[in-house]
């Protein structure tokens, strides 16, 4: 079983840059494929990103690709995710996920085992 600690949200202002992080507490972690979802207040929790256990397979939501990217490094057990061109619209808490049983990359929550507990990531107009 691996532990996932988010960390790096805060409070941005729109076109601002912010980069999250998501370290996990064993080794195995590089056998898993990774996940950012999030939630914003009153709404359902959606994807954001995704990326392989290898890193060379990776997805975004529409309303992400362009603006954020995700990466990870296996020697430091962590996983991150890059925003730039922040918009208002991206206030939510950011969770980060993995599995092992993913063979590349997943963009449903369930597919994930294992979630971090979010960072909350705020945007002001």
């Amino acid at each position: 079983q691996v532990q996932l600690v988010e960390s790096g949200g805060g409070l941005v202002q729109a076109g601002d840059s912010l980069r999250l992080s998501c370290a996990a507490s064993s080794r195995t972690f590089r056998r898993y494929a990774m996940g950012w979802f999030r939630q914003a207040p009153g709404k359902e929790r959606e994807f954001v990103a995704a990326i392989s256990w290898s890193g060379d397979t990776t997805d975004y939501a529409d309303s992400v690709k362009g603006r954020f990217t995700i990466s990870r490094d296996n020697a430091k057990n962590t996983v991150y995710l890059q925003m730039n061109s922040m918009l208002p619209e991206d206030t939510a808490i950011y969770y980060c996920a993995g599995s092992p049983l993913i063979i590349t990359t997943a963009t449903m929550a369930s597919r994930y085992d294992y979630w971090g507990q979010g960072t909350q990531v705020t945007v002001s107009s």
